[in-house]
């Protein structure tokens, strides 16, 4: 699913380290060209991966600003093309070339471990040359206002590959992921600085243990939202930048399906309830027997617009996130490059905005957990989730 899609999974990255002297957008140019796709339908090689053009993935050029630059987003596309042998295919093949090997060399009883290395090599990329490469695109984008970039899938080697090359092509700088505390950080007011540094589970700044010692933070976020879903009007108010007018008002709740899970002797156990949820009976029985909501689907309505997407609390990751639809016009009259261009820049704009309203529900989230009576306020809520 491409980042233009009304419904993608996304995650996001902070952009860190020393900007380029020269124009950025030009230097970002340089870099997607020197990088950029190469194919390999042409030849016997297993894997290409490189650049290409957000809205053609054929096209890996990017000579032109206006291939990849609009206004302040940088847009662009991880193409990686990798052909696949199944085993069973390459199985008969090899065996056929140990019998002629040693039809050829009679004086050995068995093929060499050396000489079978060889031998699977040349039935390999004999096969190869037959097969065409399988592709995959991946989207992002990277607004240099907040220098935040936009990642268009959730795959671990997906994501790697992104962060690596990224790396390589745009030296000086990499991408640190948006997890959970670092986007706490972002959302509250400098006077919960202290406080949310003092909540802080890890005792250094790498990138794992910063997640997995947080990991109450999405915890108690996806537990409050669920007893506020029971419990309250679910109405909130915009206050974090971006599209929508700050102090604006929206309603966000949870439903459908969600995730739970506790860690045993045994491993890991957990249960997923389904369905329209009325009283949350499920899910309470669950929370009851120790385990903790790890991810859910969230609901955030404004006026007439809906954003859908399942939350995953421990990486603060947006699968399957739905937004407002966005179409592209097909007529006579209009230029086709103006209309994708618009579209673009409106599909940019409703799936920013989700992105707002969630943080504003981050951050009136937070300003209850980082308070000094957040024990008791917990204690409230499992013990009206145990009495609902």
């Amino acid at each position: 699913m491409g980042i233009l899609n009304n419904t993608v999974s996304v995650c996001q990255f902070q952009v860190l380290g020393a900007s380029p002297a020269t124009d950025l957008a030009t230097w970002v140019g340089e870099g997607l060209v020197r990088d950029g796709f190469r194919s390999i339908e042409q030849t016997s090689e297993e894997l290409s991966s490189g650049w290409v053009q957000l809205d053609d993935y054929q096209d890996s050029g990017f000579a032109d600003l206006h291939t990849f630059l609009h206004d302040h987003y940088l847009a662009f596309s991880l193409r990686r093309d990798q052909r696949m042998l199944p085993t069973a295919l390459l199985k008969p093949y090899l065996k056929k070339a140990e019998e002629d090997w040693l039809a050829v060399n009679p004086q050995f009883k068995r093929v060499p471990k050396q000489q079978r290395e060889d031998l699977r090599d040349a039935v390999r990329g004999s096969l190869f040359a037959k097969t065409l490469p399988v592709p995959a695109i991946y989207d992002a984008v990277w607004d240099t206002r907040t220098n935040l970039v936009t990642f268009a899938s959730l795959g671990t080697k997906a994501v790697d590959l992104f962060v690596e090359q990224f790396k390589k092509s745009f030296d000086g700088l990499r991408l640190v992921p948006l997890h959970p505390f670092a986007r706490a950080g972002r959302v509250i007011d400098d006077q919960l600085q202290p406080a949310l540094d003092k909540a802080n589970g890890s005792s250094s700044e790498a990138i794992l243990e910063q997640i997995e010692a947080n990991q109450w933070l999405g915890r108690d976020f996806l537990l409050w939202l669920m007893h506020e879903t029971m419990n309250a009007s679910s109405e909130y108010t915009i206050n974090q930048p971006g599209p929508a007018v700050s102090g604006e008002g929206f309603v966000a709740y949870l439903n459908d399906r969600l995730l739970l899970a506790a860690s045993s002797e045994t491993g890991v156990q957990k249960v997923t309830v389904t369905g329209p949820q009325d009283h949350f009976s499920e899910v309470r029985t669950a929370l009851q027997g120790g385990k903790d909501i790890h991810e859910a689907v969230l609901y955030m309505e404004k006026q007439e617009q809906l954003w859908k997407m399942t939350l995953k609390g421990g990486t603060f990751h947006f699968a399957s996130f739905k937004a407002p639809s966005v179409t592209l016009e097909k007529d006579d009259i209009t230029d086709a490059s103006m209309e994708r261009e618009a579209v673009f820049f409106e599909r940019m704009y409703l799936l920013e905005e989700g992105l707002q309203l969630f943080d504003s529900l981050l951050s009136a989230f937070l300003k209850l957990r980082l308070d000094a009576n957040w024990q008791q306020k917990e204690q409230a809520i499992r013990t009206y989730l145990a009495a609902a």
